[in-house]
């Protein structure tokens, strides 16, 4: 057998592209499937090459549970959604299965690669909420990493911010935009491009900011300007948010102080109750679009509830 199963081509990315082709022509996948699992494959592709595997033949489930444990990273930061990242290893091992003709084991997304569930209604209370437990937190992490890891901590808790978003923030200007507009707008790092604004209502949050702009001295974000986005979020990144129990707890608490500041009463997450269908719909609009997310149903996530 040639190549990458005898696919006709010995580039991989076009090999599984041809696997999904004939599998379009055989209507055993529509066109929109096709061309979905055919952008995921390449970003497999591209992963796969950078691990020095340049034929199919030589994929294993060890190699595509690597893949899913790096994708389960960037859900853990918030950076991909978890239903994205699930997509993308189901890709992979539908890709597999045509390649290898029904020989190929799928590999779990949540199991063996540790990828979160996707979106649900949330039942624990954020531990950081609690703002003693927070601050305990916070004063362990410091002894572990440097002030620009503990103020993307601090941003997340605060203003809602993802790692990278807290990351390539100016906070100097962010800062300068608070007190002259009682708002921050969020406009590097977000997810799919979407800008956005925070609102400043609290002390905690113009200190968040204050500390951020110091730790940010002459650099032009808040990352270390000698670091990549990837060695920041590997390294000192990584360990802050392993200290601080992960940044979607953060903005989770932030997320729940939210909404009892717009609701007048706790999160249901936090033992709240829906009392007014209405404003608990309109805070979760509000929430929602802080926290740079599309759909208002991403809050149940971080507060609990039902709509």
């Amino acid at each position: 057998m040639s190549r990458n199963y005898g696919l006709g081509h010995r580039d991989m990315n076009k090999a599984g592209a041809l696997a999904l082709e004939r599998a379009r022509v055989g209507k055993t996948i529509s066109f929109e499937t096709e061309k979905k699992y055919a952008q995921s494959w390449s970003q497999f592709v591209r992963w796969a090459k950078e691990q020095g595997i340049n034929r199919m033949e030589h994929i294993t489930a060890a190699h595509v549970t690597q893949y899913g444990r790096g994708l389960a990273d960037r859900v853990a930061a918030d950076i991909t959604a978890a239903s994205t990242a699930q997509n993308l290893v189901l890709a992979v091992n539908r890709v597999m299965h045509m390649a290898t003709r029904g020989h190929w084991k799928s590999v779990s997304s949540t199991g063996a690669s540790g990828i979160a569930e996707r979106c649900n209604v949330r039942q624990d209370t954020p531990q950081a909420l609690d703002r003693s437990t927070y601050e305990t937190l916070l004063e362990a992490a410091k002894g572990k990493v440097g002030e620009r890891a503990i103020a993307v901590c601090e941003l997340a808790r605060e203003l809602g911010l993802r790692s990278k978003e807290a990351s390539l923030m100016d906070a100097q200007g962010a800062l300068k935009q608070a007190r002259e507009k009682g708002a921050v707008s969020v406009l590097d790092g977000t997810k799919g491009g979407r800008y956005r604004q925070v609102p400043i209502t609290t002390d905690a949050q113009r200190a968040a900011l204050e500390r951020a702009a110091t730790a940010q001295g002459t650099a032009r974000a808040v990352m270390p300007a000698e670091c990549t986005w990837k060695s920041w979020r590997g390294g000192e990144l990584r360990q802050a948010r392993e200290a601080m129990g992960g940044l979607h707890e953060l903005r989770a608490a932030y997320a729940c102080e939210r909404y009892a500041a717009l609701t007048g009463h706790r999160a249901p997450c936090a033992g709240g109750q829906i009392l007014d269908k209405k404003a608990d719909k309109e805070a979760r609009k509000a929430i929602s679009a802080e926290l740079g997310h599309g759909r208002i149903e991403v809050v149940n996530a971080y507060v609990g509830g039902q709509l």
